[in-house]
């Protein structure tokens, strides 16, 4: 793009919802103070948050130890407009490396919390407004507004006045992360809020993203008219939540970086209606398991596997019925020509679907399992898989309201087998708090395993599930504010290697992922069916 026609940012005289750090309170204003990064307020109940670029995070607290919204040259911090608030606490996400080019500058965005001012008026309190965080999947925005404040000998701002500009974002190839192309974003800008509906007198505005990310914020020739910002998606929200809470980030998962193979067809905003899932080996020998989706508003999908394309096929058109499904799994319980599929419905009726590949959802092929209002009504999840019978999936996992867990061995068209116990009911009972249960072979092929993501995004497996018991637990991570945003999860042989051990993950965005070769106590490689850029 020639320099004549590229667009080029404007200073201006500030908005109260976007400053600059100083060292000290005393260099604010003087003829030494400098200026280091921008950052955003950030709406938060706490009313003492803001953003900026992780690798400006490093300096807070230490030798950048003040901010300052709407900052003025020539005045001093008693007589700038908004005050001076001290960094109180910062936190940034433990896997991001300072400057880095590799994957994790996906993750170059950090937050702080301050403190009051000189009039004890808390940051939202002074500035009368604050940005409005919305996690996004999407790399494409139009009419952005990007704020920052330029630095340096190059920038030629002597008065230290921010520099804004609008104009239309896209996707950095290769990263989670967005550019910007617009001349006078020299050093200092990073950390600077990526805007949009922006209001300059109130200082409102969605923030979509931060200067940051491959090589400190730009590119590696450094020039000032293309920036980047790592991608506002559930990193982001779980660093975000972190902050608020006050607790220290831990990412004990390593970061998957993106991976553009081939996927699910249709895009993360439509991804966000897929309600449950289920895996089965459907369509002929070689493919790999395909996948069943019942969406949120009663459709039923089959996604046919072919060598990690899948290929849509309707089951079930939308209708009132289907909202009504609790859980689903697929098994071998009706006959062993290919997996059926069991229902648990709302009302406590459990039918079963034998043949889905061939027959579809017909209710002239329909088994009803259990009727309305039976005992099933109690049952929350359920999920199928070898953990008593050697060659084919006829054993069903039920865990309860009550936290109680059951293993039906031996489960066919006739009954549900033989029930045993794995967890009792009792109080106080950790099995009240699984959000998503499924089932595969994690610790080797001689056995199969529960996998268990929990309310606080705990994750862990139990290895050899039998009627013996859970089996011994072997633990993904603790407590982790990144899966908290799982909302369906399944296990299949996605790679066709004859193991069942791909993990499907349907995440709150829409962004859909398969984590293949997952082992006992460790995820296995992220590869992304949906893609967070195409969230409309």
């Amino acid at each position: 793009m020639a320099a004549s026609a590229r667009r080029q940012g404007t200073y201006f005289g500030g908005t109260p919802t976007v400053g600059t750090f100083f060292s000290s309170q005393s260099a604010v204003g003087s003829k030494d103070g400098d200026t280091y990064c921008t950052a955003s307020v950030v709406h938060s109940k706490t009313r003492d948050l803001i953003l900026t670029a992780g690798h400006c995070s490093f300096s807070l607290g230490k030798t950048h130890q003040v901010f300052v919204p709407k900052y003025q040259r020539g005045q001093g911090g008693a007589r700038q407009e908004l005050g001076i608030f001290p960094i109180k606490k910062v936190f940034k996400d433990p896997r991001y490396v300072r400057n880095t080019k590799g994957s994790v500058s996906d993750l170059d965005f950090g937050f702080a919390r301050v403190g009051r001012n000189s009039k004890g008026q808390k940051l939202e309190d002074a500035t009368g407004a604050a940005l409005k965080l919305t996690p996004t999947g999407s790399y494409e925005h139009k009419n952005v507004t990007v704020i920052g404040y330029p630095a340096g000998q190059a920038a030629g701002n002597d008065d230290q006045k921010p520099l804004k500009c609008t104009a239309n974002t896209a996707r950095l190839p290769r990263f989670r992360q967005m550019e910007f192309v617009c001349g006078g974003y020299y050093g200092g800008v990073s950390g600077g809020p990526w805007i949009t509906d922006f209001n300059p007198e109130t200082g409102t505005g969605t923030i979509i993203g931060n200067t940051g990310g491959y090589n400190g914020g730009g590119n590696d020739q450094n020039v000032d008219w293309l920036i980047y910002s790592p991608l506002h998606g559930r990193e982001l929200q779980a660093l975000y939540d972190d902050a608020v809470a006050g607790r220290k980030p831990s990412r004990p998962e390593k970061y998957s970086p993106v991976n553009d193979s081939p996927g699910l067809p249709g895009n993360a905003g439509t991804w966000t209606h897929a309600g449950l899932l289920a895996s089965g080996h459907h369509t002929g020998p070689g493919s790999g398991d395909d996948l069943t989706v019942v969406w949120t508003d009663g459709e039923v999908t089959l996604y046919k596997n072919n060598q990690g394309r899948f290929e849509e096929s309707r089951l079930k058109a939308r209708n009132g019925t289907w909202t009504h499904a609790r859980s689903i799994t697929s098994g071998d319980f009706a006959d062993r020509a290919e997996p059926d599929l069991m229902v648990l419905w709302t009302d406590g009726e459990v039918t079963l679907y034998p043949d889905v590949g061939t027959n579809g959802l017909s209710s002239g092929t329909e088994i009803q399992m259990a009727p309305p209002k039976s005992t099933w009504q109690y049952a929350r999840q359920i999920t199928a898989g070898r953990f008593k019978a050697k060659k084919y999936i006829t054993d069903l996992t039920v865990r309860w309201k009550d936290g109680e867990t059951s293993l039906y061995t031996s489960t066919g068209p006739k009954g549900f087998g033989t029930e045993h116990t794995l967890v009792k009911k009792q109080e106080p009972n950790w099995w009240h708090y699984p959000r998503q249960i499924t089932s595969g072979q994690y610790a080797d092929t001689s056995g199969w395993d529960l996998l268990v993501r929990w309310k606080d995004g705990e994750l862990d497996s139990y290895t050899h599930t039998s009627p013996a018991g859970l089996g011994s637990e072997a633990r993904f991570w603790g407590k982790n504010s990144t899966w908290t945003y799982a909302r369906a999860m399944t296990t299949g042989d996605y790679t066709g290697n004859g193991r069942t051990d791909d993990v499907i993950v349907r995440w709150a965005d829409g962004e859909t992922t398969l984590y293949t070769g997952t082992r006992a106590g460790r995820i296995g490689t992220e590869h992304r069916l949906v893609s967070p850029n195409s969230l409309g």
